[in-house]
């Protein structure tokens, strides 16, 4: 059984200490698999669901919360998401007086550095963990490097992927 109070602030919590799209991954990752909310297929699922959607990268969250949750741990996730942007505003006032500061760019580049690490490791730890054979290991490796060189449109290379795997994979 789902605490929603619990639920509700664990997604809040992530999405507060997080520099947004992908930042809250490690947090919810850590804290939905202890709680056993979610399980690994459900993250890689979610973050499937949030890359094909169109609108912002962190919109996976209410997929996450979706699959956990059914439709109460959609509405929670929702209203967590888009809290903490609203308290922006208020920040973004004070802001203005302190950005000159040293310290100020110092604290921002290490909350960048930071969740960018833990970001790249829970996604290697998922990735590693939930692939099935080589085959979907070549899928993913020659759509990363098709999407470095920027000559092919990501979104056929999306499309590419989910045919490829569908024919092979099935």
């Amino acid at each position: 059984m789902i605490h929603w109070n619990l639920f509700f602030f664990t997604i809040l919590k992530a999405v507060l200490f997080s520099t947004g799209g992908f930042g809250p991954l490690p947090s919810l990752h850590t804290d939905f698999l202890i709680n056993g909310w979610a399980n690994e297929q459900q993250f890689a699922e979610a973050i499937a669901i949030g890359q094909i959607a169109p609108g912002p990268n962190g919109l996976w969250v209410v997929s996450l919360a979706n699959l956990s949750g059914g439709m109460i741990g959609a509405v929670l996730g929702t209203v967590a998401l888009i809290l903490p942007p609203f308290c922006i505003l208020i920040v973004r006032k004070f802001y203005t007086r302190i950005k000159f500061y040293s310290a100020t760019q110092g604290v921002l580049d290490g909350m960048v550095l930071v969740v960018s690490t833990f970001s790249v490791i829970v996604l290697a730890n998922i990735f590693f963990n939930s692939i099935p054979n080589i085959f979907l290991f070549s899928i993913v490796v020659i759509s990363a490097v098709l999407a470095a060189t920027k000559r092919v449109p990501v979104n056929f290379i999306l499309i590419a992927s989910a045919v490829a795997g569908l024919l092979f994979l099935h």
